[in-house]
């Protein structure tokens, strides 16, 4: 018994002084958090060698959407990094599947890095349309069935895309051991979360410092713009978009606009609704609550600009809105206007549009930007 004891003690000596050899050789970092001031999905780590990003699943909070190692290209690729996707930044040959981060790496002086997209037919920045057009960009097809032969010839090194609950994988773009970096800031439930989202990509297209400056731009715009509203005196209720279908997708009064009509200072008629996406409601629901609304903001998308004729022909129930007799509806044409473009990472343009609107004895903003009263006919 005793010589068995002594054996078992060597035996936990010997395991302790290898265990704890090994945590010498592997000392593990302590890495320099970036502040984020609004966005809930995205945190940022940066460590000596490599910076650490952790997008949080926005669908079940408790658990983690992705995990990114970026290293810098010019580097060697560390011995011991934590688990997660290598990325090696700055990204020189991008392809991306939306007009917005199009939009956004070109607003950062990146757009060189855009190698190739997908979807070109709802992208309408002029220059990615040019840059197609004379080969420079690649066109990868259908987002849903990307032009695989392409996106291998081009050897990008990541592919921008949203993600969706649920949607099974990226299918065959996951087998070609390339990058995919999941743009999930448009879960962000306020305004400037998700615009907060931009000094991420600005890691990954090595423009960091002109992200950070953008965004500090848009924070500063929009908090102004909040005051301004603040001190207004008008205070009026407001409703927006239409119907489609048997259905009316109403803002979430946590929705991204929902908060916005709420930092315009506005009295959004779903404002206690606790949803943070669209609620699809019947007519006669929103026009219980809504029908005396002072205000209602539209968008569509028309070869040209809708009319009271034109609402009126497309379901006579919209005739019985306060806003519609009083002629108080403002309507956005996103065929000719860069609203999805622009308004996901400048907030600030929007929340101008809806002060003004929603507070018209302020005529010092510069205009409307996207949205215009309704004409007649």
């Amino acid at each position: 018994m005793r010589f068995s004891s002594l054996l078992l003690l060597y035996l936990l000596f010997i395991f302790s002084a290898c265990q704890g050899g090994k945590k010498q050789m592997v000392p593990s970092q302590v890495g320099d958090t970036i502040p984020l001031r609004y966005a809930d999905n995205l945190t940022l780590v940066t460590y000596t060698d490599y910076t650490v990003v952790t997008l949080r699943n926005p669908w079940d909070t408790l658990k983690t959407l992705h995990t990114y190692v970026l290293v810098p290209s010019a580097e060697p690729v560390p011995e011991h990094l934590p688990e997660g996707t290598v990325v090696r930044t700055p990204l020189s040959k991008a392809v991306i599947y939306s007009s917005v981060h199009c939009g956004l790496v070109d607003k950062l002086g990146a757009f060189g890095s855009i190698g190739g997209i997908c979807d070109l037919k709802y992208i309408k920045l002029p220059a990615v349309q040019e840059g197609v057009a004379e080969g420079i960009i690649a066109d990868c097809g259908d987002g849903m069935n990307p032009d695989m032969e392409k996106i291998i010839d081009l050897h990008p090194d990541a592919i921008l895309l949203s993600p969706f609950e649920n949607s099974g994988g990226y299918g065959r773009i996951e087998k070609l051991n390339i990058p995919i970096i999941e743009c999930a800031d448009y879960m962000e439930t306020s305004a400037l979360g998700r615009a907060e989202w931009m000094r991420f990509y600005g890691l990954l297209f090595g423009v960091a410092a002109q992200a950070d400056s953008l965004f500090a731009e848009v924070d500063s715009c929009y908090q102004h713009l909040k005051m301004r509203a603040a001190l207004s005196s008008v205070s009026l209720s407001v409703v927006s978009e239409l119907k489609s279908g048997s259905a009316w997708y109403v803002p979430g009064g946590r929705s991204t606009i929902g908060r916005l009509f709420g930092d315009a200072c506005g009295r959004y008629v779903f404002a206690d609704d606790a949803h943070s996406g669209s609620v699809p409601l019947a007519f006669e629901t929103v026009f219980d609550r809504a029908g005396d609304a002072d205000v209602w903001t539209i968008k569509y998308n028309r070869d040209r600009d809708m009319t009271y004729s034109d609402l009126k022909a497309d379901y006579i129930g919209y005739t019985g809105f306060k806003a519609f007799k009083e002629r108080n509806i403002y309507g956005c044409n996103t065929a000719k206007v860069p609203f999805y473009e622009e308004t996901p990472f400048r907030p600030d343009y929007l929340l101008a549009d809806f002060i003004q609107i929603l507070h018209p004895e302020i005529g010092d903003l510069g205009g409307l930007r996207y949205f215009c009263r309704l004409e007649e006919k």
